[in-house]
């Protein structure tokens, strides 16, 4: 047994085809809760929403702009720090030259010292072997005339034959011709 569908007769029936909101008897009401909820919406962005976001954004520049001044800050006074370390660092380097050029003269001026204290040493030294010298020089100088006339003696003696007499020698070495006998 096959059932066809029957309508019923209890349903009411519609009016119109399509959808309520584009049925004109309905926008007026609509029109009324539309401006109901724009009105709404507009108090609660007017009142609230645009308020804390226009807050959070200016709290947001303000601290922009806190930090741009404090970082400006920080960097004049890195600077400041940069250019007191400069100094201090040129002031040190001033120091240490004039340190290293006083040992200079220091060590300069001592060894001086010691360059003449040694030559003084040595000019004494110089000076008393001259002196020795002179008198070794003079002695052998004083004994050299005896030598000679003792070797031109034995030249003498040995080319002739016959001893030559003092006075004869004495005589040669002082380059006088003596009388032979």
């Amino acid at each position: 047994m096959a059932v066809t569908p029957t309508t019923s007769t209890s349903e009411p029936a519609h009016q119109g085809a399509g959808l309520p909101q584009f049925d004109p008897a309905w926008w007026p009401g609509q029109a009324v809760w539309f401006l109901i909820i724009f009105a709404a919406l507009f108090a609660l962005m007017a009142k609230v929403f645009v308020p804390r976001v226009g807050g959070a954004i200016a709290e947001r520049e303000d601290r922009i702009s806190g930090d741009i001044g404090q970082a400006r800050r920080l960097k004049e006074q890195a600077e400041a720090q940069a250019a007191a370390a400069e100094q201090e660092l040129a002031a040190g380097r001033a120091r240490a030259q004039k340190l290293a050029s006083d040992a200079r003269a220091r060590v300069k001026a001592e060894a001086d010292a010691r360059q003449a204290a040694e030559e003084a040493k040595l000019a004494d030294t110089l000076a008393a072997a001259e002196v020795g010298i002179r008198a070794s020089r003079d002695a052998a100088m004083a004994n050299v005339r005896d030598i000679a006339a003792d070797t031109a003696a034995s030249i003498v003696a040995k080319l002739t034959g016959k001893p030559a007499s003092k006075a004869e020698v004495q005589a040669a070495l002082a380059g006088q011709p003596a009388g032979r006998a």
